[in-house]
């Protein structure tokens, strides 16, 4: 939701955007129904602050954030943010963890830019190899986008070990792409990696919340900003969101391949089908012994 990424970025603001900020968690509501002046007066700061604070979060003023602000809290679902109690019934499980990832994709839909997309499917449609990089979960969402791309005959490779993409990002070379993917953005392995492939000239798409020292190393940022403060009884909430811009990218970039992907697709598709058969005729006719 656009609340959890303004808790994300609190430390980014400055002394007076934060009291903006904090003002904005504590009443949203308020927020929304009132004007520039009163949140300013609420906040006990001015006018030109609230705009600032608008535009540190992305948005090009007041109106613009107080519509994004709206939309989210009339899209939120009921129990999206309640935590699991011990006492939990499954169906309580299914109404609150169901209610929290759809809320997530919401806010991922109302939130993410068609432009750093379009900035990102540009750079990887012209790149000669695609590596994805991430650590812990992250990493797991990397070795998804490596199976995800490479069924389009991208030469892709994934890595979750920061030894060894630090030794991939010494090979790496110009017109190379890695897509960084990280859910807090200040992994020191993973920067140090992404500092190597940018002095050799490689480029970076990086998954990552915007105000982050991973988004500051990107060619191009793809930014991500959800919360990560959750309960450990909660689903990841940010790895689903990372799993869907993956998909949006790789069907992005087969999409613009043309013909020539969606070709290479259905043959490893057609493939996969083939194997299928094989090993069902298998099954169903064992080899005598």
């Amino acid at each position: 939701m656009l609340l959890d990424s303004i808790r994300t970025q609190l430390d980014a603001l400055s002394k007076s955007e934060k009291k903006v900020a904090v003002a904005v968690l504590k009443n949203p509501d308020l927020a929304v129904s009132g004007n520039i002046t009163a949140l300013a007066k609420n906040a006990q700061v001015s006018e030109p602050t609230v705009v600032r604070f608008c535009r540190a979060l992305g948005y090009d003023g007041w109106h613009e954030f107080k519509l994004k602000l709206a939309q989210t809290l009339a899209l939120a679902l009921p129990n999206a943010d309640e935590s699991m109690l011990q006492d939990d019934l499954a169906a309580d499980l299914v109404n609150k963890i169901c209610s929290r990832s759809i809320n997530t994709l919401l806010d991922l839909r109302n939130n993410l830019q068609p432009a750093a997309i379009e900035k990102a499917l540009d750079l990887l449609s012209r790149s000669n190899k695609i590596e994805f990089w991430g650590q812990g979960t992250s990493g797991i969402v990397a070795s998804d986008a490596q199976h995800k791309f490479f069924r389009s005959g991208v030469p892709t490779v994934a890595y979750a070990d920061p030894h060894i993409h630090a030794i991939s990002a010494a090979l790496l070379k110009k017109g190379d792409t890695v897509v960084a993917i990280s859910q807090r953005g200040n992994s020191t392995a993973l920067l140090h990696s992404v500092q190597l492939a940018r002095r050799v000239g490689a480029d970076v798409v990086a998954l990552t919340p915007s105000g982050t020292p991973l988004s500051d190393l990107a060619t191009v940022l793809v930014p991500i900003d959800l919360s990560f403060n959750i309960d450990p009884y909660t689903p990841i909430s940010a790895r689903l969101a990372h799993l869907v811009v993956i998909d949006i990218l790789a069907v992005g970039l087969a999409l613009k391949g043309g013909p020539e992907f969606r070709k290479k697709m259905q043959n490893a598709q057609k493939a996969l089908q083939k194997l299928d058969m094989q090993f069902d005729s298998f099954l169903r006719h064992p080899p005598k012994l």
